[in-house]
């Protein structure tokens, strides 16, 4: 394996390092509390840089993340990116490609998803009606089948999508408790426990605010009745799940080494007893435990995002990833905030909104034993296929 990025990767991350920089500042950041900064989102879409993750692929993105991961910029940029552009260029069908991926690239269609968090729904099938589900874990949510798709072949033209058959449609009634970014989203990608994906457009559905560790402009989706469409086949909700786990654990080693770099300028300027804070076997002890869980966490997430890229099996690499991301990453913010002594405590410190995107990354990933368990039941049944064909 190889993760040295390509010419495209490099200049792509050097940009995004370059907007996210300049925009993302701490005044800026603080004056948008849990909103989204318009101006960043429209910097960003006019650069390209949503547009560039097609040729970049994922392994380019967990690059652009780790940039928006170190300056804890408010923007959908990551969850756009991982549920709209990914899920619709891999599996949406040729007519739902040329109708959303426009919108995507130029910023007016923001998606956002419900998941990694999973759930149980159940969907009859072929027009059956009456589909009893909970969607992403909420229980007695239905659905009924407005139409079902006859099976159909792949496009030659996009070998990777579920051909030009129109797509299923379905209502969904139900709640989704939590959805990252959904103030700014216009569509929702929503899993049931048949792990089928379904796209919801947001201006049918009614939702509620609800505020998460960090402020990320979520909210409460419910719906009653709404139209959806359904995205991909069987094989597209494990797709989109592992990418998620692979992008969100490339956010997290941005905000640890975000937070690392606060705390490490901290420690070399704060002086006690006339010496640097840095001097200090404890404190380099901890410093050096926080770049190592850092390098852990990018270096699985890289991993995961080649493998992926190169059409390899990766389920478990994602997995793997984002248990470093929600372990390590926990312990990286807490060490951040706490070589600050005093000043970390201080919720207005730029070092707190990186414990708090910490903290809310690894709610969001899962939690850890969780994440072990699954890996754990993936390897002793033996991770399907060599190699990833869609």
């Amino acid at each position: 394996m190889d993760f040295t990025p390509t010419q495209e990767q490099t200049a792509a991350q050097e940009l995004a390092a370059r907007i996210f920089g300049d925009l993302a500042t701490h005044e800026r950041l603080s004056a948008v509390g849990t909103g989204s900064d318009p101006e960043l989102w429209k910097a960003l879409c006019g650069a390209g840089l949503i547009e560039a993750v097609q040729e970049v692929g994922l392994l380019g993105l967990v690059l652009l993340l780790e940039e928006q991961g170190r300056t804890t910029a408010q923007t959908p940029f990551a969850a756009t990116c991982v549920y709209g552009l990914l899920a619709v260029s891999a599996h949406g069908s040729t007519e739902q490609c040329e109708r959303l991926l426009p919108g995507i690239t130029n910023g007016s269609v923001v998606v956002s998803g419900g998941f990694p968090a999973q759930g149980g729904v159940r969907a009859s099938v072929l027009g059956e009606p009456g589909i009893r589900a909970s969607v992403l874990g909420e229980p007695g949510i239905r659905a009924s089948v407005l139409g079902e798709s006859p099976a159909g072949h792949q496009d030659a033209g996009h070998p990777h999508q579920q051909g030009v058959r129109p797509s299923t449609h379905a209502e969904l009634t139900g709640t989704v408790p939590v959805v990252p970014w959904l103030r700014d989203a216009t569509h929702v990608l929503v899993a049931d426990a048949d792990r089928r994906l379904w796209l919801v457009p947001t201006g049918d559905a009614e939702w509620q605010p609800v505020e998460l560790t960090a402020p990320w402009a979520a909210g409460r989706l419910v719906l009653d009745g709404t139209e959806a469409e359904q995205l991909g086949g069987p094989d597209a909700y494990a797709d989109v799940l592992a990418t998620a786990r692979t992008a969100f654990a490339g956010l997290q080693a941005g905000v640890c080494a975000g937070s690392l770099a606060r705390a490490v300028a901290h420690t070399n300027t704060r002086e006690q007893f006339g010496r640097p804070l840095a001097t200090k076997q404890a404190v380099q002890l901890r410093a050096a435990d926080a770049y190592m869980d850092t390098e852990a966490i990018r270096v699985t997430a890289y991993e995961a995002a080649w493998r992926r890229d190169t059409r390899l099996a990766h389920t478990s690499h994602s997995l793997t990833a984002a248990w470093w991301a929600s372990e390590a990453g926990r312990r990286v913010v807490h060490t951040g905030q706490h070589l600050h002594g005093g000043a970390g405590a201080d919720l207005n410190h730029p070092v707190h909104r990186h414990f708090l995107w910490g903290r809310q990354l690894d709610a969001y990933l899962g939690c850890g034993e969780e994440l072990l368990q699954e890996l754990g039941e993936l390897i002793k049944e033996g991770e399907e296929g060599e190699a990833w064909n869609r």
